[in-house]
């Protein structure tokens, strides 16, 4: 199964320092997509009746300390964890998968975040970001 992906890496350097070094954060992002269909039990509306999305997750990561090769969080590492979740949901019925619960974007985002929150060593999972179209998207965190 082939599940697209696209990286992004947004550094994000507070107080105004240009180098790697002193007082910062860096923020990085890894998106990926998945196709799935869900109803929404106990709506009412058309979102009752089985309907599919091409769903796409944003994973936000944020930390102080860089390896020695100057690196949060290897790209490669964290696109081969998220894709062992997106594999979980790809080309499913998102209802048959009880551990989400009620399939709402806000259920499917917390989910994400949660299979990933503790699969971090250096870095701190900031946020997860799960778009149902192109102008709707739900994002969970933790403060």
């Amino acid at each position: 199964m082939s599940v697209l992906s696209q990286f992004t890496i947004i550094t994000s350097v507070l107080n105004g320092a240009e180098s790697c070094e002193g007082d910062g954060m860096h923020r990085l992002r890894v998106e990926s997509h998945f196709d799935a269909a869900h109803r929404l039990v106990g709506y009412e509306g058309k979102c009752s009746e089985l309907h599919g999305h091409t769903w796409k997750v944003e994973v936000f990561v944020v930390g102080e300390k860089l390896n020695d090769l100057g690196i949060l969080v290897d790209f490669n590492i964290l696109e081969e964890k998220l894709n062992k979740i997106i594999n979980r949901l790809d080309h499913k019925s998102l209802n048959d998968l009880k551990e989400i619960g009620n399939p709402t974007c806000e259920n499917l985002c917390k989910y994400i975040f949660e299979s990933l929150k503790d699969l971090l060593e250096h870095a701190k999972l900031e946020k997860v970001r799960v778009w149902e179209g192109e102008e709707s998207w739900c994002e969970y965190y933790e403060l």
